[in-house]
């Protein structure tokens, strides 16, 4: 009688130690519990306040489990009541019903509250304007253009701390997915659509970025570094980028969008109308057939030719025309 206790001791202490031996390997995963701006906090809250409240009835249920399985073992000697017949209690039924009813409805209720106030594209409070940055997938590498600054960057990505980010993003490749878990949830990259995603780093520091959704052989080596620093810092290394690298030409774009792995690179920069371009060269019937997020889509160049704020301003009219021929109608993924 003695040994399958023990073979079930053995099974339970390797169990824990299989258990263990992964848990370490959900590192980054970990890091949403580590939050450095408004929106990963409010989703490391809610993601707590759904585990306390799962909890209250998942450790009753595991308790009551264990205390049942041992009191009710079949051994010599065990004098605990034996009613085969027994099969209703209105006080017992009460309460494993109602507590979880009342969960449901707690649940329910934050969860609501926190989806419109965590909604991707509602713009962060802030006494600060937000800033553009336009985001694209590619095979497999991330492409990040900054149209205030004019600059372009391959896998490395530097933001203002405390500044609101605007990030508007698309896929020159097959649908991807960009989240930097420590300031926000993901959201996808589709070819023809321009999405919108509002994030904020309220603290110095580097952060993780990576893409999270399978897209081919070398997805998991879309990962890229995000750097928060001053706003001085950020408009230095800004500057920096524009005096001293070279530009991205349409050549050089077309030879970066093809399937390949990339260093960081650095780009002065970046043919007119870029991501304008990318968003609507896969729609059928022009900009009035891609599909734009919910919210204005700013554009920008990083050609001077032109002048700069009229560049701007033309590639901006351009996608308000994607987003309006889409409207409310527009496909949005949410924060996950």
């Amino acid at each position: 009688m003695r040994k399958p206790v023990k073979i079930g001791r053995i099974s339970l202490a390797l169990l824990f130690i299989l258990m263990m031996a992964l848990l370490t390997g959900c590192g980054q995963e970990m890091m949403v519990f580590d939050p450095k701006g408004p929106i990963a906090q409010g989703q490391r809250d809610l993601i707590m306040i759904s585990i306390v409240l799962c909890l209250i009835v998942l450790v009753p249920v595991l308790a009551m489990t264990a205390v049942i399985v041992w009191r009710y073992r079949d051994s010599k000697g065990n004098k605990a009541a034996y009613k085969p017949n027994w099969s209703h209690s209105t006080k017992l039924e009460m309460i494993w019903w109602g507590i979880p009813i009342v969960i449901i409805i707690i649940l329910a209720s934050v969860t609501v509250k926190y989806t419109y106030a965590l909604e991707p594209t509602k713009p962060i409070e802030s006494d600060q304007k937000p800033m553009v940055v336009q985001a694209t997938s590619l095979d497999w590498k991330w492409l990040f253009t900054y149209p205030e600054q004019g600059i372009a960057t391959v896998n490395y990505l530097q933001i203002p701390k405390g500044v609101p980010i605007k990030f508007e993003l698309t896929s020159d490749a097959p649908m991807n997915s960009f989240w930097i878990p420590q300031l926000g949830g993901q959201m996808y990259t589709m070819s023809g659509m321009a999405m919108v995603l509002h994030l904020q780093a309220d603290e110095v520091g580097k952060y993780f970025g990576t893409a999270s959704n399978f897209s081919g052989q070398h997805f998991t080596d879309m990962k890229f570094d995000v750097h928060a620093t001053s706003r001085e810092e950020f408009d230095k290394w800004a500057a920096g980028v524009k005096k001293s690298a070279s530009p991205l030409t349409q050549a050089g774009y077309d030879a970066l969008a093809k399937p390949g792995r990339s260093s960081e690179q650095f780009y002065s920069s970046y043919p007119d109308n870029l991501f304008y371009n990318i968003v609507t060269k896969y729609a059928v019937g022009g900009s009035h057939g891609a599909h734009g997020g919910h919210g204005a889509i700013s554009g920008g160049s990083g050609n001077e030719s032109g002048g700069k704020q009229g560049a701007e301003a033309s590639d901006s009219n351009k996608m308000e025309d994607v987003t309006a021929g889409q409207g409310h109608g527009a496909h949005s993924a949410s924060r996950k």
